[in-house]
């Protein structure tokens, strides 16, 4: 069985204050049937994982560099994040692909030096609306999981994340059929490359407009492992209703 999953990216959202509604899930979920994951802004990693310590709350990054140091100012490496107490990246989310013009190659590499660097890689793939709107998601979808997860991936290593783009902050959420749709084509992808133990175990995220009032239905939904949550995660009271759906689905 895989173990279910709620990730909350916090994106360009938090400064130390924000660290209560944190220290409000880890006092919430001491331990939890389901993992709990909060990727806060690089500036708080370090104090998020001391606030986590001994609690069922994991702490990531929002992304890394593929290589281990050098001159890239600004940019952060994969050992950094782990030698500030993250355990998970997210690699490839729709808003680095967009705003910063990543290809799946270079999120392949990234996937890799997190793998290098002991981290689980929250490996993201989704398409835009016009995308959708030519009939073209599957396709897409299957370029993007090809050229985006290295050889190496593994059950204990990535996590997918599908993330429908014109859903992400938008309020408009796909229907179950086509979330369903979708992980369960990236299931099969996944079994015909790297054979039905190795994908079986692969956990898939849905992403994209995720909040209290629709978890459970998503929850509910096939290939559907858990969440990763935008908005709704900044809120400790908001996540929590969306964790407690995940433990009830």
């Amino acid at each position: 069985m895989r173990r279910k999953l709620a990730a909350g990216n916090w994106k360009m959202n938090g400064l130390a204050e924000a660290l209560s509604e944190l220290n409000e899930l880890t006092v919430t979920y001491g331990e939890a049937p389901v993992d709990i994951l909060i990727c806060p802004p690089a500036t708080l990693i370090d104090r998020a994982s001391e606030a986590a310590e001994g609690s069922a709350v994991a702490i990531g990054g929002q992304d890394c560099h593929p290589k281990t140091s050098g001159a890239h100012t600004g940019d952060i490496s994969a050992e950094m994040l782990r030698d500030s107490g993250a355990s998970h990246v997210i690699i490839g989310h729709s808003e680095r692909r967009d705003d910063h013009g990543e290809s799946s190659a270079l999120i392949a590499a990234k996937a890799t030096a997190a793998y290098d660097a002991g981290l689980i890689a929250v490996v993201c793939c989704g398409e835009h609306l016009s995308t959708r709107e030519a009939g073209e998601t599957l396709p897409h979808i299957g370029k993007q999981i090809a050229e985006s997860l290295p050889d190496a991936a593994t059950a204990e290593n990535t996590v997918i994340a599908y993330e429908p783009v014109w859903a992400i902050g938008t309020g408009l959420t796909p229907t179950v059929e086509q979330i369903a749709e979708v992980h369960d084509f990236i299931r099969a992808e996944l079994i015909a490359r790297f054979g039905e133990t190795t994908a079986n175990g692969i956990r898939l995220l849905y992403g994209g407009s995720v909040k209290p009032s629709n978890a459970a239905e998503i929850f509910a939904t096939s290939n559907v492992d858990g969440a990763l949550v935008g908005g709704a995660s900044l809120k400790a009271a908001d996540f929590s209703a969306i964790i407690d759906a995940l433990v009830a689905a």
